[in-house]
């Protein structure tokens, strides 16, 4: 990841893998000849290939002896990816290289259980998606004819009126199975809302695409076993099928292009309000840490799973030592076979690998600080990604702390008011049709905030009336199919230090007699606290509610007024179950089944989810399951919580043609809880306070620690965006 100047030590030992640590990494692995790798990206899929290189985060206590206990740095190391097709078992395997910047070892990386990596539960490759598109031209010229009746695009030898394809996962029913369903839209602007009623089922398990096969075919609401048979049917004329209108090229739905007019006359043809910074940035970036206020971090942008921050401190005290995106997830249901197999989980997709550019002042105010980001996935070499990441101020439009004390009289003692400002760090990730803004947001106060906004285009299918019963008619031909999205985030906390306990706190109403009124009787809230000593015993299921403080607080350590110092976590979510517990594809969404749970600290625990959950759900590599299982103590720990957040998602005809970021976010805070002696952000030199000078207020004094006046707020350089990520 490129970030102005050069990391300091702390935040270096978190930094991605610069581009030529990736090249060194892959230079290394490919001159091992008992591999056998081949660099080339083309030719057969039988071939052993390179697939991802990342930083692999150091052991937690050899980071810890480097940052507290003046220790050594931690070695370097990488995390690669390597697909054996080219042998008799095909198998994947990870391997951990080091140490970097120059490799001279590579040994393989096992997961919890030391299970191996089925092969079919490898993600798919560019190279094998251009075969199946090659297979999909076989195999749908027998449709040619019926496509360009019913649609006027094609798939076969199209040039101009094409036909295009999503696929959906998991590929199959069962472990082993690789066999996709696809869907074909018109290549318009938008096509995720263009349909066409053609769904075939491919069977692309072998390495050998000449045996790949269309299974099944479904068109318009009827199933065909092959191609040749929805072909024969509509020769025959024994096939009743919708003719679907010409797209708009004028006023197409699935386009971005203004159309109709607001009912009040208000201007929108001219810029908006915007994000500025008069007198210069309040934070610092330096290589991959930044700092702002009390706030200082260190973060990347994590090729595998996206954003994740390590060494949270707030007034140098470590609040927690990892926050990270683990998975999101979009379970869907519908009456056409895509929509009932459509079961994402994103992290099989890369998400780190699909935050493409953002847009200043669109994406990101223009004032923001923008970052590059550098993968090696799935590629030659390392391919930057520009402005994948930005950091800036936010106004947040609400005061963060004021007060207005009224002498009762028509006038006032004093008024008192800190601005709301927060420091963003946003990046997002486009997962096919749907787009995810990932922000952290830093509060003066110690308050940290992880939220996720969902957008982008709606997952639809073509509309038949049994799909009312799955989701909304969208356009003509168009359903929206209702889903759930849940989204998993690990919290690595070390409330002042790393021996803490949890406990949730509740009100409890007591009826007890007035003290200073014999025979009469009070209800009142009475605090309940309940320490919770095991996994078991922290772990809260999603079909119950969640007790409203939820603390994790210091074994040794305590504030000026004796309390105990604590953070707590406060869910903004309201997030469902997806499926049965147990049931087939549930196991690899275990993690699904909490709002929150609580375990103890493990390196072979450092994800809920893998690369491999997507391809593989019915026996998953990962099994969150097993990290409560043992149900261990959780007193005096170094301890994990790990809080899935989430919301229903039934689209409606205000989706189009995209859906909405408001109503659409969900994520948690982090707050301090007695952590501290005093609102921390008293630090802040930005209040206002004014007195009254005499009763009638006609003098008064302002008191204030910034500029009288803001002075000019925007620069006028015009906007520019380039949108490409190109091998470097």
């Amino acid at each position: 990841m490129a970030a102005p100047g050069q990391s300091p030590p702390g935040a270096a030992v978190f930094a991605d893998l610069s581009p030529a640590e990736l090249r060194a990494v892959r230079d290394f692995l490919l001159s091992r000849p008992e591999l056998g790798l081949v660099p080339e990206r083309t030719g057969p899929l039988a071939a052993n290939r390179l697939f991802l290189v990342e930083m692999l985060a150091p052991k937690k206590r050899l980071a810890l002896r480097f940052l507290d206990q003046d220790g050594p740095p931690p070695q370097r190391q990488a995390r690669a990816v390597v697909y054996f097709a080219g042998q008799a078992q095909p198998n994947v395997t990870e391997y951990v290289v080091g140490p970097l910047p120059r490799p001279s070892y590579y040994r393989p990386r096992h997961f919890k259980g030391r299970r191996p990596v089925p092969f079919a539960a490898r993600p798919v490759t560019g190279l094998e998606y251009e075969l199946l598109h090659q297979k999909l031209e076989e195999a749908t010229a027998p449709l040619s004819r019926l496509l360009r009746d019913t649609t006027g695009y094609w798939y076969h030898n199209c040039s101009t009126r094409c036909l295009v394809y999503t696929d959906v996962a998991p590929r199959g029913l069962a472990p082993g199975e690789r066999r996709s369903w696809v869907m074909l839209q018109r290549l318009v602007e938008g096509y995720f809302l263009h349909p066409v009623g053609v769904e075939l089922l491919l069977d692309h398990r072998s390495l050998d695409p000449r045996r790949w096969a269309v299974q099944q075919v479904w068109f318009q609401g009827r199933y065909f076993p092959s191609v040749e048979a929805l072909a024969q049917s509509y020769a025959a004329g024994s096939l009743q099928a919708e003719h679907l209108p010409e797209p708009d090229a004028h006023e197409l739905y699935s386009s971005y292009v203004p159309r109709g007019r607001f009912g009040t006359d208000t201007p929108t043809d001219v810029h908006g309000a915007k994000v500025c910074e008069p007198q210069g940035r309040r934070y610092r970036v330096q290589g991959n840490q930044v700092e702002y206020g009390g706030w200082a971090l260190a973060f990347r942008l994590r090729s595998s799973s996206g954003l994740q921050l390590f060494d949270l401190r707030f007034d140098g005290a470590r609040v927690a030592y990892e926050l990270s995106v683990q998975e999101a997830l979009a379970f869907y249901g519908g009456s056409t076979p895509s929509a009932m197999q459509t079961k994402f989980l994103d992290a099989g997709w890369a998400m780190g690998t699909l935050a493409h550019e953002l847009a200043p002042g669109v994406d990101c105010p223009e004032s923001a600080t923008f970052i590059d980001a550098v993968h090696l996935y799935d590629a030659a070499g390392p391919v930057r990604f520009r402005r994948a990441l930005c950091i800036f101020e936010l106004p947040t439009g609400v005061p963060l702390r004021r007060h207005f004390n009224s002498d009762f009289q028509g006038s006032f003692r004093f008024y008192g008011g800190l601005e709301g400002t927060a420091l963003v760090l946003r990046t997002t990730a486009t997962v096919y049709n749907y787009d995810y803004i990932w922000d952290v947001l830093l509060y003066p106060n110690g308050v940290l905030e992880a939220k996720v906004h969902a957008t982008g285009y709606i997952h639809a299918t073509f509309y038949t009336p049994e799909g009312l019963s799955y989701g909304s008619r969208v356009q003509r031909h168009v359903l929206g199919n209702m889903h759930t999205h849940l989204v998993h985030y690990k919290v690595d906390l070390d409330v002042a230090g790393t021996a803490n306990n949890f406990e949730t706190l509740e009100l409890q109403l007591e009826n007890i007699s007035l003290p200073w009124s014999p025979g009469e009787r009070l209800v009142q809230p009475r605090l309940q606290r309940r320490p919770r000593r095991t996994e078991r015993q922290a772990a809260f299921p999603l079909r119950q509610p969640l007790p409203r403080y939820l603390l994790f607080t210091s074994s040794g350590r305590r504030n000026r007024w004796g309390h105990q110092r604590s953070y707590r976590i406060q869910p903004s979510s309201h997030a469902g179950p997806v499926l049965p517990r147990g049931w087939k594809e549930e196991k690899g969404i275990a993690w699904g089944r909490y709002h929150l749970a609580v375990t103890r600290h493990h390196e072979n625990e450092g994800r809920s989810s893998s690369i491999y959950t997507q391809h593989d759900p019915w026996d998953p590599l990962v099994n969150f399951e097993t990290f409560i299982r043992d149900d261990e103590s959780i007193e005096n720990q170094d301890l994990v919580a790990w809080v899935t957040v989430g919301f229903l998602h039934i689209p409606h005809s205000e989706d189009v043609p995209n859906t909405a970021t408001p109503g659409n976010a969900v994520g948690f805070f982090l707050r301090p809880f007695n952590f501290f002696d005093e609102d921390p952000s008293m630090a802040s030199r930005s209040p206002i306070i004014v007195r009254p000078l005499d009763p009638d207020a006609t003098r008064l004094q302002v008191q204030r620690w910034t500029p009288a006046s803001p002075g000019p707020c925007v620069a006028p350089e015009p906007f520019h965006y380039n949108g490409t990520y190109r091998e470097e």
